[in-house]
């Protein structure tokens, strides 16, 4: 195993333990490579930086997702993640909030269901 993809791997792990295995059973068939990418670039060079705690991180993806629009699925990985290292349900609801001025009210009440998707998942609420 490389030692980018290792390093990666174990950021991915910190994050969700069983994200990594969805990821490569997902992409296997159609863009393999992407895995790679994922967990070289993003979890194993980004996610792995100095200056920002990982927390800190979660809630900027999850905020950059909101913004960009018609990602659900990534905001729904990002949103279990935030959850399993100790964001609370609060925070992360503030957190696509505040994207409202930014992004827009479609974006935002979008990315808001993706949200609430995981939180009836967790039973956060019913």
């Amino acid at each position: 195993m490389d030692e980018r993809f290792k390093i990666g791997w174990d950021r991915l792990k910190e994050l969700d333990d069983k994200q990594g295995d969805r990821l490569i059973e997902g992409l296997k068939d159609i863009a393999p490579s992407m895995v790679n990418y994922i967990i070289e670039f993003a979890m194993g060079d980004i996610y792995t930086r100095e200056g920002l705690s990982l927390k800190e991180r979660e809630l900027l993806t999850i905020a950059s997702l909101t913004t960009l629009g018609d990602t659900a699925p990534q905001i729904k990985v990002h949103v279990r993640c935030a959850l399993n290292i100790g964001l609370t349900p609060k925070e992360v609801t503030e957190c696509v909030i505040h994207c409202l001025p930014y992004a827009g009210f479609p974006r935002t009440l979008n990315a808001l269901s993706a949200v609430e998707e995981v939180f009836k998942e967790r039973e956060i609420i019913k």
